[in-house]
């Protein structure tokens, strides 16, 4: 599939949806995108049409999105690939996102375009999520995988520009990842988990991103009648429901350890996020509970808006779809790693899923 500036407007708004809240800025996708499709042909491959032996890096982001002193470039990206194969002495034959979003389905793009590698349409995982591991496609649960990341990104006007590679436990090399986004002022660019692509066909989201640029489709057609019009066209689409519509009557945000972690509630049904929503529930009976999608809409103008735009006193529409309904990795149906949101929002998870 060729890519091109629509398909790029497409991608941008229907990865901010399926990123249930986070997946990252769409103003640094529409950056990255842009700059990828000026540079040259750009093509969204089928995993397919890829063999199995080839060997895949993953491209992400890591970090707090509401983070003030953010900043991170579309060279940053670019970067990440170069100390990858540097350190690991390879050439990688193709990359994936690790997840959608508004920055995140983008992921990739620019890499491609630059470096000349294949742009696979097989996620990590076709929704956003707040861990590392949750885009690991199960990596986590083989015995002595070893993982390699590369990570840039920070202001150096500011002194916060970082770059480096760590190899070891998934877990803890992404944590050590982690760290240094805060470290960056709250956000890297990331390469990561080098695999063969046999293993992506069998635990990644096939058709990910192709997802993505058909509910950004859904959404504009929609749009073209009226805002409402538009959520509905997605809801449709997704095979959701408008769960509530009206207020932010209170909302919490704090950034700690790289993320951002808080609440919403409109006309008492309440949100709570780990970056993306994690949990649903109206009068506390639990309704949806992440992986399910929930995701914001700002009422007046039916765009999608994550969780680090959302303020008090708007009016937003909330959406939810059952987690059936979009495309997950292997990560998502891992109870351990989602048993890891539970502290983090104070609330219960795996018995839901």
């Amino acid at each position: 599939m060729k890519l091109n500036k629509e398909m790029l407007k497409y991608a941008l708004v229907g990865g901010t949806i399926l990123g249930g809240g986070g997946g990252g800025s769409s103003e640094l996708g529409s950056a990255s995108g842009s700059i990828a499709l000026d540079y040259g042909d750009l093509n969204l491959m089928d995993i397919s049409e890829i063999d199995d032996d080839v060997l895949i890096v993953t491209a992400s982001s890591v970090g707090a999105p509401a983070a003030a002193d953010k900043f991170l470039k579309p060279r940053d990206y670019v970067r990440t690939v170069e100390i990858l194969e540097e350190n690991m002495g390879l050439k990688v034959g193709g990359i994936i996102t690790n997840e959608n979003g508004g920055a995140a389905t983008i992921n990739g793009w620019i890499q491609s375009a630059i470096l000349n590698i294949p742009l696979i349409d097989a996620p990590c995982n076709g929704r956003a999520h707040p861990t590392g591991t949750m885009g690991g496609m199960g990596l986590n649960n083989i015995p002595g995988f070893i993982s390699y990341q590369a990570y840039a990104g920070g202001n150096p006007e500011l002194k916060n520009r970082v770059e480096g590679f760590i190899s070891g436990d998934i877990f803890k090399a992404s944590a050590v990842v982690r760290q240094g986004a805060v470290h960056a002022g709250g956000l890297v660019a990331v390469a990561r988990n080098v695999v063969k692509a046999k293993y992506i066909k069998e635990n990644g989201a096939i058709n990910g991103v192709s997802h993505a640029i058909e509910t950004g489709k859904k959404f504009y057609e929609g749009l073209a009648t009226s805002p409402a019009e538009a959520i509905k066209s997605v809801v449709d689409f997704l095979n959701g429901e408008v769960v509530v519509e009206g207020l932010v009557s209170e909302f919490e945000l704090v950034t700690k350890g790289g993320f951002d972690v808080g609440k919403v509630i409109v006309d008492g049904v309440e949100m709570t996020f780990w970056n993306e929503y994690m949990t649903l529930e109206n009068k506390d009976k639990r309704l949806y509970t992440f992986p399910d999608l929930i995701m914001s809409f700002d009422e007046e103008s039916g765009k999608p808006i994550t969780t680090a735009d959302i303020k008090k006193g708007m009016n937003i529409v909330i959406i939810a779809t059952k987690k059936n309904n979009i495309k997950l990795g292997a990560g998502m149906h891992d109870l351990n790693l989602l048993k890891e949101i539970e502290p983090i929002v104070n609330k219960e998870i795996v018995k839901y899923v």
